[in-house]
């Protein structure tokens, strides 16, 4: 890993005027200007209280679900193979998510300390080269969990850590472009989740059904990417991240964000149709028309909205991710 060690001072500069444009209150520059200069202040500083915070435990549900759907999806018992089914959930929640995180927080520091300056690097709280050993360790600690189902399940949480890094970190850092990073992210957190509790399981080529709905859910999770970018908007803007909502504007985003996530839902109720689950696919369309009006919603005030509509639209997707598993069972 690397990161410059100061800011340059035009760059600063820079910064601060974009600060004082942005409308942002005089107490929060004063907040933001003192993270930009914790992120990069040299020593070791760790305080434990925020060893999880950095790991955001709120984003490990979607891979830890999306394992789950993969286990689901294979049809055989999940009391006979509860032990695979408890590791590979840590693995891919607690252990891989988190790692992810913990890197993405290391590179994104800067741009953190301008949209969430109470971020544990940013307000001193963990240095850069504490976050670095917290990340080792929990790759180390991922790669022995995953050899412990598989050997093949190391594998592919090796292949997850490289896409880890290819999204945060140079010289690919795909984050930087909302379409490309997104795009990672939605196969990471789900499609090869869900590959990886399907092949946990059968140890071998899951169902074409769950391979299509891996893909499929994946693409889908472009939107839900889409809508967390709103919260980074000022930031993005002035450390010059492309992310969807600073290319397209928040509104069509939002309506973007929106129709991504139905294609794949509707495309996922098709797959239930071939394969003949009748009472599936009538969850997984009401599931859909659920989400109808509070997409409304989200895009008459996206800026606003972003945040409830991911809490609470987002899980009508996910709930139907698990509708789908069970409705391809063989």
């Amino acid at each position: 890993m690397n990161g410059s060690d100061t800011l340059n001072p035009e760059l600063q500069l820079n910064i601060d005027e974009k600060l004082h444009q942005s409308g942002i209150s005089q107490s929060r520059q004063k907040i933001i200007r003192q993270a930009l200069e914790n992120v990069n202040r040299p020593g070791f500083r760790i305080e434990p209280s925020a060893i999880l915070p950095l790991m955001k435990p709120v984003t490990w549900f979607p891979p830890m679900w999306a394992f789950a759907c993969g286990v689901v999806s294979t049809g055989e018992s999940v009391t006979d193979n509860i032990s695979i089914l408890v590791r590979g959930v840590i693995l891919a929640g607690p252990l891989m998510c988190a790692m992810s995180q913990t890197m993405n927080d290391y590179f994104d520091r800067e741009v953190d300390a301008i949209n969430e300056p109470e971020r544990p690097i940013p307000s001193g709280k963990i240095s850069k080269q504490a976050s670095w050993l917290i990340t080792f360790g929990l790759i180390l600690t991922g790669f022995a969990v995953a050899l412990s189902i598989h050997p093949y399940v190391m594998a592919i949480a090796f292949v997850g850590v490289l896409m880890s890094h290819a999204y945060s970190g140079p010289p690919i850092r795909a984050k930087r472009n909302g379409w490309f990073g997104n795009l990672i992210v939605g196969l990471a957190y789900e499609g090869v989740a869900w590959l990886t509790g399907s092949f946990a399981i059968t140890q071998g080529v899951p169902s074409k059904e769950s391979i299509a709905l891996a893909i499929i859910f994946s693409l889908g999770a472009h939107g839900i990417m889409t809508l967390n970018d709103f919260k980074s908007v000022v930031g993005d803007k002035i450390r010059k991240v492309a992310s969807i909502p600073v290319q397209l504007g928040e509104k069509n985003a939002a309506i973007l964000a929106s129709a991504v996530m139905d294609i794949a839902q509707i495309a996922a109720i098709a797959i239930l149709v071939a394969k003949g689950s009748t009472i599936p696919t009538a969850i997984a369309v009401t599931l859909l028309i659920a989400q109808l009006p509070m997409q409304k919603i989200l895009i008459d005030h996206p800026a606003e909205k972003a945040v409830w509509y991911n809490a609470f639209g987002t899980l009508l997707y996910v709930l139907s991710m698990m509708v789908c598993a069970v409705g391809i069972r063989p």
